[in-house]
């Protein structure tokens, strides 16, 4: 499918009609459907074919589960031999070759310090269920019930998970000061905001008048993925490894969306060397397939048998399709292919933030990009911030799309544009999509007073 080429065929007769009764039957909850109105009918690797006959570059990729693309032939070939050798789809907790693979696949991708003493746990489907799994975890083996986590982190929408995430309401979890340059809660930012954040964690915790007991764990992203695209520097990274180690409070990471290679490093973690107690895994190690699972050190394996369930633990396609994705992505060695495009990406987009003051950061680590977007009429903070501007990030979302380019938008007011393609990504496809973007910013700050720039999506 050539990049360029947007409407290669006539709509579909169903399109409009597809788009209507989903609007008319799903919930008001529903929320990609609302600003990408696309009806998917066909799609290989960065490439999506809508039902209206256009053509889309994905930067969504499931929200990152799809670290290969769309239908890559090593993934069909693992779910064609599944099918094909009847093996059984469903079997719970049971053991079976295709769980030993991927089991086998996994371990041997992991930090050296995790690897040679962990265990697993198969959880439900999605990756706040593992993060369940991981809360569970940790309160058994400590005794302890507390929750550190830090403000504009997310880990999900079931109720422990949730109780973790930035915009949680009426919880008893302890939030914690995350570094964010731009934005530092300081008005410092760098390393000084870093270390002033690591001595908030410290004093919280030492201060027998904090009002904060010791936590059962402290949970945390290597890269804040909804939260606006924002890296946690390496050495504060360390600091908290070693805080919570000196104080025996486990360590719980999520990779739910840094993990298999997306941030040039196969897990984030080891950009900074640290090996935490948990590590939190879903999306693209079931190759886009629902998986997820919790890895840990075995000294925490004090839980009784069903202490963490679920029926769907067991999708065999799953682990077939997440073993081959492994597999692929540490022999093509796309985790080092994501560090430098994505290096090459993060510098073409500073380019473009020199000519539009709208930009008011851009950040990422490898194939894990934002931009965020301000208004640059607006009073600068006191460390130089300009406001966030999520009418204009949803505008410049629209424009993408009319362009033939899908994105994501996050942070702290859905100002930030995301961009999460697959690992597989060539040179001209991230020209391609470093190209319609910048089209769709020029477009939208052409765009007349009045035009609907700011305009909430398609319902």
């Amino acid at each position: 499918m050539a990049l360029t080429e947007s409407v290669p065929t006539a709509p579909s007769p169903g399109h409009e009609g597809i788009l209507r009764r989903q609007a008319q039957r799903e919930s008001a909850a529903r929320t990609y459907a609302r600003s990408l109105p696309i009806v998917p009918v066909r799609a290989r690797g960065l490439t999506i074919e809508g039902a209206d006959g256009r053509r889309y570059l994905d930067c969504l990729s499931g929200a990152g589960t799809l670290a290969l693309g769309h239908n890559h032939p090593v993934v069909l070939e693992a779910v064609r031999a599944v099918l094909d050798s009847g093996a059984p789809l469903h079997v719970l907790d049971l053991a079976t070759p295709v769980k030993d693979a991927f089991v086998t696949e996994l371990f041997a991708s992991l930090p050296a310090g995790l690897a040679e003493n962990a265990r697993i746990q198969f959880c439900g489907p999605a990756g706040t269920d593992a993060v369940e799994a991981a809360l569970t975890l940790v309160r058994t083996a400590t005794g302890r019930d507390g929750l550190m986590a830090f403000s504009g982190a997310y880990h999900g929408m079931t109720t422990g998970a949730l109780a973790a995430s930035g915009g949680a309401r009426h919880t008893a979890v302890t939030r914690l000061p995350y570094p964010y340059d731009y934005r530092c809660p300081f008005g410092t930012g760098g390393a000084r905001g870093a270390e002033l954040a690591a001595r908030w964690t410290e004093s919280l915790l030492d201060d027998p008048k904090s009002g904060v007991p010791d936590p059962a764990g402290l949970i945390v992203e290597p890269v804040q993925g909804e939260g606006g695209v924002i890296p946690a520097p390496d050495a504060w990274l360390r600091r908290m490894r070693e805080i919570t180690a000196a104080r025996s409070i486990p360590l719980i990471v999520d990779e739910v969306q840094t993990g298999v290679g997306r941030t040039g490093a196969f897990w984030a973690v080891e950009h900074s060397g640290i090996v935490p107690d948990v590590l939190v895994l879903s999306k693209a190690i079931g190759g886009s397939l629902p998986l997820a699972v919790i890895v840990y050190r075995e000294e925490l394996d004090t839980w009784p048998p069903g202490a963490h369930a679920g029926t769907f633990r067991g999708n065999q396609l799953a682990m077939a399709a997440g073993r081959a994705t492994l597999a692929h992505v540490r022999e093509a060695g796309l985790d080092r292919h994501a560090a430098a495009l994505g290096a090459r990406m993060l510098a073409r987009l500073q380019a473009l933030a020199a000519v539009h003051p709208c930009i008011g950061d851009v950040r990422g680590r490898g194939l894990m990009l934002g931009v965020e977007l301000v208004d640059p009429e607006a009073e600068a903070g006191p460390a130089g911030d300009l406001p966030a501007d999520p009418g204009l990030a949803a505008a410049v979302q629209r424009a993408c799309l009319d362009r033939g380019l899908i994105v994501e938008l996050g942070g702290r007011h859905q100002s930030v544009v995301r961009l999460l393609p697959p690992l597989t990504l060539t040179d001209e496809q991230a020209e391609a999509i470093l190209d319609r973007l910048a089209d769709a910013l020029e477009g939208v700050r052409e765009a007349p007073p009045g035009s609907g720039r700011g305009a909430t999506g398609t319902p």
